[in-house]
């Protein structure tokens, strides 16, 4: 049986080389004390960058699943995926109403899902996209 933590802190990121584009997606899990526990980047193929985010959000909670069924405190850089997921945004593209629909089904893995929008410049934010940057560069 897996032995959880009580929350992790998720820091997602995706991108894409023109819009749409070669993507990539990424993430870091932090545990409580601010140790990195877990990290991953890969390239996703042509994508646009909000499908981009929102793959990498997916990812990360997957993958946070199998550190916590605690708390995850999300952390982007894209308001809109926040603002969509949240239910601040209508869903107005179709495409991505069924990425919406998979982050809501992996929240429920969780007593509770936190998120928060991060400027580009946040330091793990910033690391986050390097991972990216160097996903799509094929390091």
């Amino acid at each position: 049986m897996p032995r959880y933590i009580d929350r992790v802190k998720l820091y997602t990121d995706g991108g894409c080389r023109g819009n749409p584009g070669p993507g990539a997606i990424g993430y870091i899990i932090l545990d409580e004390n601010n140790n990195e526990i877990d990290s991953f980047a890969e390239c996703i193929g042509g994508t646009t960058n909000n499908r981009a985010e929102y793959f990498a959000l997916i990812r990360g909670l997957e993958c946070a699943a199998s550190h916590t069924r605690g708390t995850v405190y999300c952390f982007l850089d894209s308001e809109f995926v926040i603002k969509q997921v949240t239910g601040e945004f209508r869903i107005r593209t179709p495409e991505l109403r069924p990425f919406v629909h998979q982050v809501l089904d992996n929240m429920r893995l969780f007593s509770e899902v936190t998120f928060q929008h991060l400027p580009n410049t946040n330091p793990m934010i910033r690391n986050v996209d390097r991972l990216v940057k160097q996903a799509m560069e094929g390091r």
